[in-house]
């Protein structure tokens, strides 16, 4: 059995960024050479295959087939160093080993999914199958918001919890429901991000310590509101394409949290 970690992105709430962070996270972690999945397990609503050039044309076999037997996960991993396309910031994933796991985008097949659920224990193995078979040191796992049952089985089976959140009053309380939930799920490394953050919390070890202090957990980066990613509109890869933008820098930091976890 592969000893590459799960690594569930997770967030109480939609946006906060999640699928964005998912992407670069694991396009950075690619990028320190190792060898990286990515699964898009928001069956619901899909979007982290855009950030990665895949639209309905050029996506093949989907997480949906595997999840119904139609297909293998070998069949379904799609590798992006072999397929960049032409945006600046995936050009420099060419020749590395990142792969991505996209769920359907077409309206028949959400329905299916949200008419029938998921059978956990087929997405489980999966994910462990997709792990050995692609000889992969990491398997990020962008989630769907919220806490329910498919959520709380993903957040079960991972090596290390992301939780993401924005410094907004709905956003903390909601978080600390799903903290307390990872620790009663015993997760062996809980690690918190901030994104959307406004200029005064940046660099305010101040700020860093209150959230630590609410959550008593490491808060890892603090990532800016920036008008730039919006502007990006998830066509690139933004911490590839712009990595000198403070956004890129701060999402950078962690990288380490992830390569040193335990």
């Amino acid at each position: 059995m592969s000893m590459g970690k799960i690594v569930s992105i997770h967030s109480f709430r939609g946006g906060t960024g999640k699928s964005n962070t998912t992407a670069n996270l694991a396009a950075q972690v690619a990028l320190a050479g190792k060898r990286v999945g990515v699964v898009d397990t928001d069956i619901q609503s899909p979007g982290i295959h855009v950030l990665f050039g895949l639209d309905d044309e050029k996506m093949g076999k989907t997480l949906n087939d595997f999840l119904h037997g139609r297909a293998t996960i070998r069949e379904v991993g799609f590798s992006v160093g072999a397929n960049t396309g032409t945006e600046d910031g995936r050009a420099k994933l060419a020749g590395k080993d990142i792969w991505l796991f996209p769920s359907s985008i077409k309206g028949g097949e959400i329905s299916q999914i949200i008419k029938e659920g998921i059978d956990f224990n087929v997405l489980n193995e999966g994910l462990q199958t997709a792990i050995s078979e692609f000889d992969l040191d990491y398997l990020f796992v962008d989630t769907h918001p919220g806490l329910n049952e498919e959520t709380l089985l993903s957040i079960a089976t991972s090596d290390i919890l992301i939780i993401i959140l924005r410094p907004d009053n709905q956003d903390l309380q909601g978080t600390s429901v799903t903290v307390d939930v990872a620790r009663s799920l015993d997760v062996p490394n809980l690690l918190l991000m901030v994104n959307k953050a406004l200029p005064k919390h940046l660099n305010h070890p101040e700020f860093n310590k209150e959230i630590e202090g609410i959550f008593d957990a490491p808060v890892t980066g603090v990532l800016p509101l920036s008008f730039d990613m919006a502007e990006n509109a998830s066509k690139d890869l933004f911490s590839l394409r712009y990595p000198d933008h403070e956004w890129s820098k701060a999402l950078r930091n962690v990288v380490p949290f992830i390569l040193n976890a335990k």
